[in-house]
């Protein structure tokens, strides 16, 4: 099986890993099959624990292998990771603020993006995780093809720890999705098709980003540290934001500090 895995072009490596992803969303979304309702605080401690997971991929699965591939180049090797690291951060700050979008357990005139009123509370619950797992995909998408470039400073284990840490943190994002859907009235399986719907953004931006860094392969540190900058853009503006919003500060917060290790344990010791 492994070898199979192996065998396979950087694209369907990158396609699977994200199927295994969305998989995940799918996993967490499902928890609303089997509860009426879960606690707050638990929702606010995994939301705090997928933040975590999220800072420890940004430097060690992106940040770190950009500068280190950046070393070669004529400029200093942060150069390219600073300008990616900017340019990524920026592009999502600029999503955010033309696609409407609303974060669970916020009133509709939190709201955010241009004429959230027009659109049904559940479109924007679902559109605020879609727009986290655009820099989820797109970074495991660079990963994959960082490796095809043969650089040094990556590996396939590397991509493939990536991808399972992201996973991993993707569940409590389908559940996030899925409950305030039921909370609100909608059915089951429509709560649970919403919440895994907004997993499937990233099988496409992987191959988005697998097909970009392959075709110009010396844009990868620069591609890294934009996949890296967006994803804690996501982190701040959102996530951790979210987790603390209920009064659950010190759960989601230490609850981040052992996302931030087990990350940094599976990427050290897999990667």
């Amino acid at each position: 099986m492994i070898d199979i895995f192996i065998s396979l072009s950087p694209v369907m490596q990158a396609l699977l890993a994200t199927l295994f992803t969305w998989g995940m969303t799918a996993l967490g979304a499902a928890l609303v099959f089997t509860t009426k309702t879960m606690s707050q605080k638990l929702l606010d401690g995994m939301l705090g624990f997928a933040g975590g997971v999220m800072i420890a991929a940004s430097f060690w699965s992106l940040l770190a292998p950009a500068i280190d591939m950046a070393e070669s180049d004529t400029l200093p090797a942060w150069v390219a990771a600073a300008s990616g690291f900017l340019t990524g951060a920026f592009f999502l700050w600029g999503i955010n603020k033309l696609i409407p979008h609303m974060h669970p357990n916020t009133s509709m005139t939190d709201a955010e993006g241009m004429n959230p009123s027009k659109r049904k509370r559940s479109t924007l619950l679902i559109l605020a995780i879609t727009l986290h797992n655009i820099p989820e995909g797109l970074a495991i998408g660079v990963s994959f093809g960082a490796v095809a470039g043969g650089f040094d400073s990556t590996s396939l284990a590397a991509a493939v720890t990536l991808a399972l840490g992201i996973g991993i943190q993707n569940f409590p994002e389908g559940t996030a999705v899925s409950m305030p859907l039921r909370r609100e009235g909608m059915s089951r399986r429509r709560s649970f098709m919403y919440g895994q719907f907004s997993g499937m953004v990233e099988p496409i931006s992987a191959v988005v980003g697998v097909l970009a860094v392959t075709m110009m392969e010396p844009l990868l540190p620069f591609a890294l540290s934009f996949a890296a900058g967006a994803m804690i853009f996501v982190v701040a503006e959102e996530v951790i934001p979210g987790s603390h919003e209920n009064g659950h500060k010190d759960l989601a917060s230490l609850s981040l500090i052992v996302g931030f290790t087990i990350m940094m344990m599976l990427d050290v010791a897999l990667g």
